[in-house]
């Protein structure tokens, strides 16, 4: 099991690292920069300021050169050392190489700091520290509903099956599918926040504030574990071991939490990992929505702005998240299925 984590913490950062790449390549390439929507920036001041945050170098040890006349041209303090082909050119000098945008950013990484944020001239860990708490505890509370309502409800459509329990159950999880987090969320508000008052609708000062963006995003959760929780269900309720806990007396309660519980729940399991990484990330539309203080806010308003860094920073986040629940769930894989190994 030691070496299956190993060979897949490898595997991971190496995924990771991929996604880094991409996203840090299609953030750069797209046409302009952060300041080009600066209303009286002139050339120079513009330049000035791709400079300060390294902006005016390239992006990759293999760049085409763009001529003096191009919008962000390719400076460098001292010449490096490169082979020109035409209009390509390749740096291959170590002290070059790491003056490269996508180098230094690395650089960065392996020393824990995220950059600077572009607009807002403060660092990403900062941005990162005072909304991933907020994100969390939405995700954790999401996916608390989730199992809440969707595994009980899995367990007696699968266990009613083609009863009128399994059709109201099943109708409403698909109900719940339909319906995006985004589209139910303002419903929620127009009910429990504007009409009853229970809730706010928007701010995050006390817990309660939080209950409206939990169930916009559990309950759409929720109707997917609830069918996963039957299908699984299914399955198991017809194996030859649970025909013979019957066959020896035992009651149907026991026969389903201790014969049944852990087979039905296998497909669930596979499910969590993505599924509380989606959580976190569609987290990202209802704190725009309900006005909360987590990363959603962050992510889009640097979207806008361009603001590379921080961009990357919750791409990081989100994608090592990502990775590394896909890795608790094989591992937990071998707890509930004694047959799977990974020696």
């Amino acid at each position: 099991m030691a070496q299956y984590i190993f060979r897949r913490l490898i595997s991971s950062l190496l995924v990771i690292l991929v996604i880094i790449t991409a996203a840090f390549t299609l953030v750069r390439v797209v046409p302009g920069n952060p300041f080009a929507k600066d209303r009286g920036i002139d050339a120079v001041a513009m330049a000035n300021k791709l400079a300060d945050h390294g902006l005016d170098k390239p992006i990759f040890p293999i760049y085409f050169d763009r001529g003096p006349d191009a919008a962000m041209p390719v400076v460098w303090q001292t010449p490096p050392r490169e082979l020109a082909l035409g209009s390509l050119r390749v740096v291959y000098g170590p002290e070059d190489l790491a003056r490269t945008q996508y180098l230094s950013y690395l650089g960065g990484l392996v020393r824990g700091d995220l950059g600077k944020s572009i607009r807002q001239e403060r660092q990403v860990n900062e941005f990162i520290s005072a909304g991933v708490l907020f994100s969390l505890q939405l995700g954790l509370q999401a996916l608390f509903i989730a199992l809440l309502i969707g595994v009980p409800a899995g367990l007696i459509a699968g266990l009613k099956q083609n009863r009128w329990q399994d059709y109201v159950l099943m109708g409403a999880s698909m109900l719940g599918v339909s319906i995006p987090n985004f589209v139910l969320a303002p419903i929620l508000i127009l009910i429990f926040a504007l009409g009853l008052g229970w809730f706010t609708s928007s701010g995050w000062i006390k817990w309660s504030d939080s209950v409206l963006p939990s169930l916009s995003l559990g309950l759409y959760y929720a109707a997917y574990v609830a069918r996963l929780t039957r299908g699984g269900m299914l399955e198991i309720i017809r194996q030859d071991y649970i025909r013979t806990a019957r066959a020896k007396g035992l009651i149907e309660r026991l026969v389903v939490t201790r014969h049944a519980l852990k087979g039905a729940l296998l497909p669930l399991v596979s499910f969590l990992g993505p599924a509380f990484a989606g959580m976190l990330t569609g987290s990202v539309v209802l704190e725009r929505i309900f006005g909360l203080p987590g990363l959603g806010n962050y992510f889009v308003d640097a979207a806008f702005d361009r603001d590379y860094n921080l961009v990357l920073g919750v791409v990081i986040l989100y994608s090592t998240l990502l990775v590394l629940l896909n890795l608790v769930v094989d591992v937990l894989y071998t707890v509930l299925d004694p047959r799977v190994s990974y020696d």
